[in-house]
């Protein structure tokens, strides 16, 4: 969920993804419950929870599970709750969490003792948020866009601020105020996006050599690997020789 941008962590290669598969549909889940006790069963009616029904297609989570899950929802909705942690990972790498929990002290010590066994430390609320903007991120497989030209020119004009190109997929960069509208516009082209959220990205980066990045590294994914984490994001810069070892590593 945190990793579609340059500015987060490498995407593993393809095998990794599916390993971790059942992972990502219970961040969906929990995403799609908060969302239907928020605003209701409706996605028509309800922003939030049609935003997590794109993202659940876009990881080709099964209609049968979607319904299920906006289903219960809507009849034994949970108590989870939304919470953030900031901190410092090794050499000064910022940190920024994102939770949904039903038990707050848990989540608390768990994120707490990562902090500690991996030599970081845990800040308080509010402390890192100037190192971070909200913008949002589209992410659209190329395979899916007929005419580069007119889809380009549709989505600048509908509000995107920046539209980065690899080998496989478009990223899109919104302001926060934008992702509305360009991902609307996107969707009224009849393309469905392959992911699409708000993320939190570093508005500097820190450079580290590559054994240091791993060791950092190491530490987000563990926070990753907790059942309450949602989002992970750090101002990390992934160069290309950290990028090669996380390949090599995968």
């Amino acid at each position: 969920m945190s990793g579609h941008s340059k500015w987060s962590t490498i995407k593993r290669k393809k095998g990794a993804l599916d390993a971790r598969r059942g992972k990502i549909f219970s961040r969906i889940v929990k995403e799609i419950d908060i969302s239907v006790r928020e605003g209701g069963p409706d996605p028509d009616a309800n922003p939030r929870l049609r935003l997590a029904i794109d993202n659940a297609k876009g990881v080709n989570m099964p209609k049968d599970n979607i319904e299920r899950a906006i289903n219960k929802a809507d009849r034994d909705p949970s108590n989870l709750q939304e919470t953030t942690f900031e901190g410092y990972a090794p050499y000064g790498v910022a940190i920024f969490i994102e939770c949904l929990t039903d038990n707050h002290l848990r989540t608390v010590s768990s994120i707490r003792s990562v902090f500690n066994k991996r030599g970081g430390n845990l800040g308080t609320h509010g402390s890192l948020g100037f190192l971070f903007d909200r913008k949002g991120i589209i992410t659209v497989p190329k395979e899916k866009v007929e005419d580069t030209e007119s889809f380009e020119l549709e989505v600048i004009d509908a509000g995107a601020e920046d539209i980065e190109i690899n080998e496989e997929v478009y990223y899109i960069t919104t302001s926060m105020e934008e992702f509305g509208p360009v991902r609307k516009k996107i969707e009224d082209t009849g393309i469905e996006p392959e992911n699409a959220g708000l993320q939190r990205i570093p508005n500097t980066l820190k450079q580290l050599d590559v054994d240091e990045a791993l060791r950092v590294l190491k530490m987000v994914e563990e926070f990753e690997d907790d059942d309450d984490v949602q989002n992970v994001y750090h101002n990390l810069e992934i160069t290309d020789e950290v990028a090669k070892a996380l390949e090599q590593d995968s």
